[in-house]
């Protein structure tokens, strides 16, 4: 009996790369660089769900039926997020970075891995705070073209409110959350002055190539995720995208170390993972 268990986890960790292969084939959505553990989990819980036998099983499914992959798609996305989520790194933000953004005639700002945009959002309100707003263009991008749908509506369950309005509290909020948002039918909706100057666009950190050139990225807890492999080719890529002093924003678990570009950045706040790209 036990051998028989063992030889089934042994045909998973087989079968994975196999089925990421046939994905990125039929698809062309690439996971084959995530992190082993997070596609391990998710398509771990999609197989329950489905109650297939086997990831082969499952193998055959998605490559006949794109609905079943569009379902799979929104396992392997990566949607955890809230509004002035680590209310510290706002603090920061506000300190260390919006005096820099002031001196700029016009901002130019890429949100990568925007999911449901509630940190968008939140960036949004900050901006507007600090009397930036009307002069950045934001990039929100996600290649989960449901979750863009969901940020471009602004539309969020209003059994989040309590903890949306303790981090923009924490965060150093200068106004009342409430200014920003209308509840009707059960659901808070972001008043669309803040989406004016946001542009949701699909785009894939994996497999796409340089967004734009800005003066500011932000990249939240997306990094780790990926392999370190990936993590170095994204890196990379936002190196590419910001223009001279431009900052780099990212989540509290990832680092630019053992990256080709850690030494292209100087520390603006290490705690808070809030980095400025060097001259030269």
């Amino acid at each position: 009996m036990e051998q028989n268990k063992s030889s089934v986890i042994d045909n998973i960790d087989i079968e994975i790369p196999l089925f990421l292969e046939a994905v990125y084939q039929k698809y062309s959505y690439d996971f084959r660089d995530y992190s082993k553990a997070h596609v391990k989990r998710r398509l771990l819980h999609r197989m329950s769900v489905g109650r297939f036998t086997s990831i082969s099983h499952m193998q055959e499914k998605v490559l006949r039926d794109k609905a079943f992959f569009i379902d799979l798609l929104e396992d392997l996305s990566i949607n955890v997020t809230e509004m002035f989520r680590d209310p510290d790194f706002y603090k920061s933000f506000r300190e260390n970075v919006v005096p820099t953004l002031k001196t700029y005639p016009f901002i130019k700002i890429w949100h990568a891995g925007c999911s449901t945009g509630e940190e968008v959002y939140s960036l949004a309100i900050l901006l507007k705070e600090e009397g930036l707003l009307d002069r950045c263009q934001v990039y929100a991008t996600d290649f989960n073209r449901k979750v863009l749908e969901i940020a471009k509506h602004g539309i969020y369950k209003t059994q989040e409110l309590d903890k949306f309005q303790r981090n923009y509290i924490n965060s150093g909020g200068k106004e009342k959350l409430s200014d920003y948002y209308t509840i009707k039918y059960g659901s808070i909706k972001f008043d669309q002055a803040l989406s004016k100057h946001v542009v949701f666009a699909d785009h894939n950190l994996v497999t796409d190539h340089v967004f734009a050139e800005v003066n500011l990225i932000l990249c939240r807890n997306v990094l780790i995720y990926f392999n370190r492999e990936l993590q170095n080719k994204v890196i990379n890529l936002f190196h590419e995208s910001l223009a001279h002093s431009g900052h780099l924003c990212l989540g509290s678990k990832e680092s630019l170390r053992f990256t080709q570009h850690e030494h292209s950045f100087a520390d603006i706040d290490a705690k808070q993972k809030i980095f400025k790209k060097k001259i030269g």
